[in-house]
């Protein structure tokens, strides 16, 4: 049987104040998907979060998964998808029951028994079994399996696979949203999915047993220990750090009998503009743009050798509208503290964590010192907090009790 596996859609996401749903990227692509679905015709299509940018996404974000899901369910093609931490389960899993009816399922909240759904045999070497895990936090895999003794990630992704009750004699497929590693080793990853190094950590032996393991959460698309745990990536360059990545695009999954390696092959769909980073000096850049006529684009400038003048920003500005492309930025390593983006002028461009900008600031105040490890970790613990209120709607009660909780047990470490 064949599946397609996605992650990390982001519908909704802008880039440098560009929205890449109104810019007609985000739509283009799910066109184009649709159309690689009705070529390949697979058994299912697998979505491993981060399906909206926002925990609250747009109507129009809302529309496009709507006419994602619409037209899979026309083609007769089930749908199993999670959850990620940029999701909101609640809303995402909203009329799940009705939906299940039309082959979509959607893993939406954590459970102790994960959403799982068989297909009970669809090529004639028996059944699959699709597992779904949305994004999980040790907190909250304590609660749900009440057990305190969850304290850390991999251990709370364990301890919650282990209490399913999964027929490792037949074949079986895990879909998670997690940072998931090699032996504490991470890939280098785009700026907009960074987070803190060294925290969530998942290592890729949690998802022994299962013939194949569909993750999202990290943007770049790659395989973690073994060529059958693999990131999907994002559809479309979020960043332009993920420029440098290697390619990315639906993952097209094919499992034989039982105990066979899966076939695994990734299917390309080039976007509506592709995304440009170069860097040199004025003339370099100045002679190379004006000796090829590339269009429809999305680019970053970086100048090494001056300062952004007008005239210079107006060059390269009045070059992309004439080719149809946007300059999203332009920058100077010569003064690394200016920076005009032509988007937005007098925006903040950041699109790093809380976790990420704290660590800067702590650096900044402390002669490049970068914060302790426990420091980090009391942070990010509390930032899962706050993310998971905010993408829930509710307010947790227990949310500070649990916190003092926490750091008096790191106190008590020391």
């Amino acid at each position: 049987m064949k599946f397609l596996h996605i992650a990390d859609l982001h519908f909704g996401k802008s880039v440098h104040g560009v929205s890449l749903l109104e810019n007609g990227d985000q739509t283009a692509w799910v066109q184009c998907f649709l159309r690689l679905a009705e070529e390949v015709k697979p058994d299912a299509v697998v979505v491993a979060g981060d399906v909206y940018d926002r925990s609250a996404p747009s109507g129009d974000a809302v529309a496009l998964l709507d006419c994602l899901l619409t037209a899979l369910a026309e083609r007769h093609i089930p749908v199993m998808m999670i959850a990620g931490n940029h999701d909101s389960g609640q809303r995402l899993s909203f009329g799940g029951s009705l939906l299940a009816r039309q082959n979509i399922y959607i893993a939406g909240v954590l459970s102790k028994e994960l959403t799982h759904v068989t297909l009970p045999d669809p090529d004639g070497h028996g059944p699959v079994t699709f597992w779904l895990m949305p994004y999980i936090f040790p907190a909250l895999a304590a609660q749900v399996l009440e057990d305190e003794d969850i304290r850390d990630y991999d251990t709370a992704v364990r301890k919650l696979l282990a209490a399913q009750n999964v027929d490792f004699t037949q074949r079986n497929v895990i879909v998670a949203h997690q940072n998931v590693t090699e032996n504490g080793a991470e890939a280098l990853r785009g700026g907009s999915e960074s987070m803190v190094g060294g925290v969530g950590q998942v290592d890729y032996t949690a998802f022994d047993g299962f013939d194949y393991a569909a993750l999202g959460h990290i943007h770049a698309a790659y395989h973690v220990g073994r060529a059958s745990v693999r990131y999907a990536g994002s559809p479309l360059c979020y960043h332009f750090s993920e420029t440098r990545q290697p390619t990315k695009g639906p993952v097209l999954v094919e499992l034989g009998v039982k105990g066979e390696e899966p076939k695994i092959q990734t299917c390309l769909i080039p976007p509506l503009h592709p995304m440009r980073e170069v860097k040199g000096s004025w003339e370099q850049l100045r002679d190379s743009e004006l000796g090829q006529a590339r269009e429809n684009e999305y680019l970053r400038i970086v100048l090494t050798d001056r300062r952004i003048s007008p005239e210079i920003a107006g060059f390269f500005r009045g070059l992309c509208e004439n080719r149809g492309s946007i300059l999203m930025e332009i920058t100077s390593e010569y003064d690394p503290f200016r920076e005009v983006s032509s988007a937005h002028p007098g925006q903040a461009q950041t699109e790093k964590s809380v976790e990420e900008l704290f660590s800067d600031f702590y650096a900044a105040r402390n002669d490049g010192t970068a914060p302790e490890e426990d420091d980090l970790a009391l942070l990010h613990f509390a930032g899962e907090h706050v993310r998971h209120a905010q993408s829930t709607g509710e307010q947790d009660a227990d949310g500070v009790e649990i916190l003092l909780q926490f750091i008096m047990e790191q106190e008590a470490e020391v």
